[in-house]
């Protein structure tokens, strides 16, 4: 009997991911794998703080993950409207952090230029995707203009933009890849593969020390927990090449780097940004570990990286 091989007793009139059977056994895979891993880091989750901290990540991804799910079969544009969603919501924390968020001038300009994002990438407009940056400093720039001041407005325009490079240009590549053929199982996978990495870099630095790559930044991350991290996201990568379109080596070994490096990457920009700022969170997520800006740090690097390695180079 195949488990996968089963109707909706309702008829969705639009063409929804969850028509697909491969959706259907994506879903099923990816959250077996999250209870499972659940379930382990659940009866060692005293052991020690790397599995605290896993622990209170992976409870977060129990609610989140089925949300995620079901939001990203939604019939289209709805999966690029929620991506343009989270990358606003991603703005807003950003600007919380900075101490900005009341400069509502520039907090919706940026929040502007995201949803023109979105309309870009909806349209297939690479040319207008692209120029939205400059675009954003340009009105920007006119603010100081319209409010009659000159304090601290090279701050403000310079933040304004870093948070729209980061939450927006750099976060919605994730809307270019949807695009892509299989679209859909492409940024689910990049998704799942960024946050197994995290989790195992952080469940594993107590065993796999050594030396640690940016202490002053993050003490944590250290070459043998990173090694290890990598490592299994490739295998993680290699298990799930069945969501890429092409499932020959070069594409899923291609993906499990970029998800990893790129995602390692990510999470220590956003960590000096933090720390430099002096706010280490705003708000809990869900349950979990951080806010939901710590969600999101890996991917505004892997984002851009996987869409540019798979469009140009692969």
């Amino acid at each position: 009997m195949d488990l996968f091989d089963f109707t909706f007793p309702i008829r969705i009139s639009i063409p929804t991911a969850w028509e697909s059977h491969i959706y259907r056994q994506t879903v099923l895979i990816v959250l077996s794998i999250i209870f499972v891993s659940a379930a382990i880091i659940f009866i060692f989750r005293k052991k020690n703080y790397y599995f605290v901290q896993s622990w209170a990540s992976i409870k977060s991804w129990i609610v989140a993950a089925p949300l995620l799910f079901l939001t990203m079969g939604l019939p289209e544009p709805w999966p690029l409207v929620f991506l343009t969603g989270l990358a606003i919501v991603g703005a807003k924390i950003f600007f919380q952090i900075m101490g900005m968020f009341h400069r509502s001038y520039f907090v919706l300009i940026c929040y502007a230029g995201i949803i023109g994002l979105g309309i870009s990438a909806w349209y297939d407009r690479l040319d207008i995707y692209n120029a939205m940056p400059m675009i954003v400093l340009g009105v920007s720039c006119l603010v100081p203009l319209v409010r009659n001041s000159y304090k601290r407005m090279i701050q403000y325009m310079s933040l304004t933009l870093l948070a729209f490079i980061f939450l927006g240009w750099s976060f919605m590549h994730l809307g270019l890849i949807l695009k892509f053929p299989n679209g859909i199982y492409q940024v689910m996978y990049l998704i799942i593969l960024t946050e197994f990495c995290d989790n195992t870099n952080l469940a594993m630095g107590r065993y796999f020390g050594g030396w640690r790559l940016f202490p002053k930044i993050n003490p944590r991350r250290t070459v043998g927990s990173t090694a290890v991290s990598v490592l299994l996201t490739l295998f993680l990568a290699g298990s799930m090449r069945f969501l890429l379109p092409d499932g020959s080596d070069k594409y899923w070994l291609a993906s499990g780097l970029v998800a990893s490096l790129g995602g390692f990457v990510g999470d220590l920009v956003m960590t000096v940004i933090r720390r430099d700022a002096g706010m280490k969170t705003v708000g809990p997520f869900i349950i979990g570990r951080g806010d939901f800006l710590h969600r999101m740090d890996r991917l505004i690097f892997v984002a851009p990286i996987y869409y540019y390695v798979m469009t140009v180079l692969l």
